[in-house]
């Protein structure tokens, strides 16, 4: 009796709906006594799945109160991780329900079910979280995605531990036992720590506020606010992640620094953990390298061809100097470390300058600088002059005397790799004759220069097409190239989907600028042109600049205009 029911409703609903039609449902029917002559038991609504009449979530739809019950799409759907983590992962998959939002009063939760009809899961959400439960309907393979996601970020992971692998004194072991008693800022910890490595996140910003604490994650370059937890909470918080670090828990006055190392999933991820005293305490960042992750290759790094053949013939120079430049973030490290992985061999001695080491790459002789201690750029790169290098990498050129050592070195018969901080490659020449490095040694030494930036790869399973006409598209990009004939092109934006958290966005790309510094270029140097100069005779030779670059990987799809005017000024 109850099938019938089940199946009069969900027929009639569909119907009504316009989902199917009569003969449709027909089949169906037919189809499931078919099925129950084998032995088989099938309910009408997955067998008109099967048949391909309809969807899971026109089933659900169906199945919500005659339309009483929102519907939701979580690709779409802002999800507040503050109102899912006031239940467990545990009761999100025994109930199949997550909240995910608040009502606009703030006295209703939000909860994403597969069914509205779960009288027993609203009762029990409602007792354990003290809020009057509105249940939303979605599909029910986004709900486990979602839910498992939770799950990720919940996980309590107990392994963490500081860098030093030597006995901790008798203080720090009565910190660690008082802390240990603390276990929801022990299990917090371990939570955002968990989720952003499960996220993807570059860095982890723990910032106490007058009334919350607010915690954000960097995530291919945007910080995005995922969760906020009460302020009684904030000092345990803030003295568990500095005992994990081997800070000094009672200093609250000034910045600090430590580490932490910590075994995830067979990986190793590097914790770099720096604290800032604010007027309401003191701010957590947290930068996460894997320390075991795969190297990016050269070739997956997004180089236009033509402009990655060139760079590919200067880096097998045996001498000579390479700049990559680029403000703070923008993917110097990755492209040093990838040419750098390029160069390894057994017959050639590679000596780098880093502060600090991003990376541990074999085959190479790594330096921490440390200032403290006397050890800087400029005195770490005389001392690697006698050590008979082939290669030598400074991870940055910060001052007149590591410029000019590292200038003067690529004379001697050093492939030398820097960066420099200027907005284009054309600049960073000029930054060189201000930083006291005479033009004549610029232009003998300098053998090509990177100019590059980070933006966001639009996510490929939910970007979406549209169509822009002409006259808007040349309003926003001027330059954008069009043929004469084209009134309107058809382009990608985000859209957002469980996949890239809604973001729109999953993982980056670099946009790149090569300058070769040809016979003609030298010449130009010589004569101290300016940036302007130089740079309209490069383009002038080949040279693809930031701007075209970005523009064509819009217009193959890759990222959006918005990411376009965030990362190229």
């Amino acid at each position: 009796m109850a099938d019938s029911v089940y199946k009069k409703y969900i027929g009639q609903q569909l119907i009504e709906r316009g989902v199917i039609n009569r003969d449709q449902l027909d089949n169906a029917v037919e189809r499931q006594r078919e099925l129950q002559q084998k032995g088989v038991i099938k309910k009408i609504g997955a067998i008109l799945v099967d048949l391909g009449y309809c969807t899971d979530w026109d089933i659900s739809c169906a199945l919500s109160k005659n339309g009483d019950v929102r519907t939701v799409d979580l690709n779409e759907y802002p999800m507040d991780m503050s109102a899912s983590n006031l239940i467990s992962p545990e009761v999100a998959k025994r109930y199949k329900a997550l909240p995910i939002g608040f009502s606009e009063d703030n006295k209703r939760l939000i909860v994403a079910m597969k069914s509205a009809n779960d009288i027993i899961a609203i009762d029990d959400l409602k007792i354990m979280t003290g809020y009057e439960i509105e249940p939303v309907i979605v599909k029910e393979n986004e709900l486990k995605v979602a839910i498992d996601q939770f799950d990720g970020m919940s996980a309590n992971i107990e392994n963490l531990k500081p860098e030093e692998d030597d006995e901790p004194d008798e203080e720090e072991t009565e910190k660690q036992q008082s802390d240990d008693q603390e276990r929801p800022a022990v299990q917090l910890a371990n939570q955002i720590i968990n989720y952003a490595i499960k996220a993807g996140a570059s860095d982890i910003h723990i910032e106490p506020m007058e009334k919350r604490v607010k915690v954000r994650y960097r995530i291919d370059g945007v910080l995005h606010e995922v969760m906020q937890q009460p302020n009684s909470i904030k000092n345990a918080l803030i003295s568990r992640i500095k005992v994990m670090s081997n800070m000094d828990i009672a200093e609250r006055r000034i910045p600090q620094d430590g580490r932490i190392s910590k075994s995830y999933e067979g990986k190793v991820v590097d914790v770099r953990v720096a604290s800032l005293p604010t007027p309401y305490g003191e701010k957590i960042t947290m930068r996460l390298m894997e320390r075991s992750a795969k190297i990016i290759t050269l070739q997956e790094l997004g180089f236009p061809i033509k402009q990655f053949e060139g760079y590919q013939k200067v880096v097998k120079y045996p001498y000579g100097f390479i700049l990559i430049t680029g403000p703070t973030g923008s993917g110097k490290s990755t492209t040093l470390y990838a040419t750098l992985q390029q160069l390894n061999s057994v017959d050639k001695n590679i000596i780098t300058l880093e502060d600090p080491i991003e990376r541990r790459m074999d085959g190479l002789n790594q330096i921490q600088i440390n200032d403290r201690a006397g050890l800087t750029f400029a005195k770490g790169l005389r001392s690697i002059l006698r050590s008979d290098p082939d290669i030598i990498m400074v991870g940055e050129i910060r001052d007149h005397e590591t410029a000019k050592i590292a200038v003067e070195s690529a004379l001697t018969g050093h492939l030398v790799l820097s960066t420099l901080h200027t907005n284009d490659s054309s600049s960073a020449i000029t930054r060189l004759s201000e930083m006291g490095v005479e033009t004549y040694l610029t232009a003998s030494a300098l053998a090509g220069v990177i100019a590059q930036r980070l933006a966001r790869r639009l996510c490929k399973e939910c970007k979406e097409k549209f169509t822009i006409s002409r006259e808007d598209l040349l309003k926003q990009i001027p330059d954008f190239p069009l043929d004469q004939w084209q009134a309107e092109l058809t382009l990608y934006r985000p859209k957002g989907c469980l996949h890239c958290n809604n973001t729109g966005y999953r993982g980056r790309v670099g946009i790149y600028e090569y300058l070769h510094v040809s016979d003609y270029l030298r010449k130009l140097i010589l004569s101290d042109a300016n940036s302007n100069t130089i740079s309209e005779a490069a383009v002038k030779e080949g040279m693809v600049t930031l701007r075209a670059d970005g523009i064509n990987k819009i217009k193959e799809g890759i990222t959006s205009m918005e990411e376009f005017f965030r990362v190229i000024v």
